[in-house]
């Protein structure tokens, strides 16, 4: 072979990679996301504003070089098994799933296409991770609690509310991680607090719940994280304040809807942090190689509104504690 012809092959061997280096960074990607609540949701919306918004710092934008596809699933499994479907059939480059319900239908439907999760509570006990160091396997993400901090959620409710003696959680079993009974339970004991577990899967599970407990004398209320609670925190604020009920939540949504007070992670902040390892996935990393992450701010809220109406004192120790009180 003569020595021209020998360069121009091997300067066309050497330009073939960057060709195709330069192809892949033009490509539009695609990112699905299943969120677990209700699409006309407010929060939803800022929710979706912050992830955007975060990409779009890291230099992704929409109709440029990203398009993102957005399914909702009412805090409904069987809906979100549907969208996750759907998701998956469009062959994305990353999926995001919020909640442990939009995760496992995800993770059910691809075991190739990274999957970034957030608020997922148990991603172990969920089968969703080896651990939390090395995912292991196409997902990694968020968690949004920590076991223990259902003991918590209780002994908050006894300072702004110190009559109540009987406690229920309401939760959907369906949708719910479950690991939080054990601290619930050993909080209850040492502050010698009668607490039941309320399982609802619909509406009138919910009103039954609330209802037997109303039935009795100082009761209480924890409400779960979950998708299905989330989805319905309207109907769960106005039950409580029907019945004058104290009760606590994991999330600040609930108690800027007239919720007594809450105790939680961030969820809009929390679409910030996952938009960064979605922009690490498309640039090349891989999620079994990317920790699982822990939450890093709770917040305190409370309404001094409600408590008022429920006729209770909030502590000014906890109110000096509160990242936001409501008045």
């Amino acid at each position: 072979m003569r020595r021209r012809e020998f360069i121009f092959l091997l300067c066309g061997a050497a330009s073939w990679p960057r060709a195709a280096r330069a192809q892949q960074a033009d490509r539009v990607r695609r990112i699905a996301v299943l969120i677990g609540t209700l699409e006309n949701d407010p929060e939803a919306s800022l929710r979706i504003q912050e992830f955007r918004q975060a990409l779009a710092k890291l230099g992704w934008s929409e109709g440029r070089n990203v398009g993102i596809e957005f399914r909702f699933g009412a805090g409904d499994p069987n809906r979100m098994r549907a969208q996750a479907k759907e998701l998956a059939g469009m062959l994305p480059d990353v999926m995001v799933a919020e909640s442990t319900p939009a995760a496992v239908a995800l993770r059910q439907e691809t075991t190739t296409v990274p999957i970034v999760f957030l608020q997922v509570a148990n991603p172990i006990g969920s089968g969703l991770v080896a651990s939390l160091a090395h995912p292991g396997a196409n997902l990694t993400g968020f968690t949004n609690f920590e076991p223990a901090i259902g003991g918590k959620w209780l002994e908050l409710l006894k300072e702004v509310a110190p009559g109540v003696t009987r406690a229920i959680a309401i939760f959907n079993p369906e949708t719910h991680s479950g690991q939080y009974w054990q601290s619930i339970e050993a909080a209850a004991s040492s502050l010698a607090v009668e607490f039941n577990r309320a399982p609802a899967r619909d509406v009138a599970g919910i009103e039954n719940a609330v209802a037997g407990l109303a039935r009795g004398h100082n009761g209480g209320v924890l409400v779960m994280p979950d998708t299905f609670t989330l989805a319905h925190r309207e109907l769960i604020v106005t039950l409580a304040a029907r019945h004058r009920l104290p009760a606590i939540y994991a999330f600040a949504v609930f108690t800027k809807t007239g919720g007594l007070l809450s105790y939680g992670i961030d969820q809009v902040e929390i679409y910030r942090r996952a938009a960064s390892y979605v922009d690490r996935i498309l640039k090349g990393d891989k999620p079994a190689e990317l920790p699982v992450q822990a939450p890093t701010k709770f917040e305190l809220i409370v309404n001094l509104k409600t408590a008022k109406a429920l006729g209770l004192e909030v502590p000014w120790f906890l109110q000096q504690r509160a990242d936001e009180v409501i008045e």
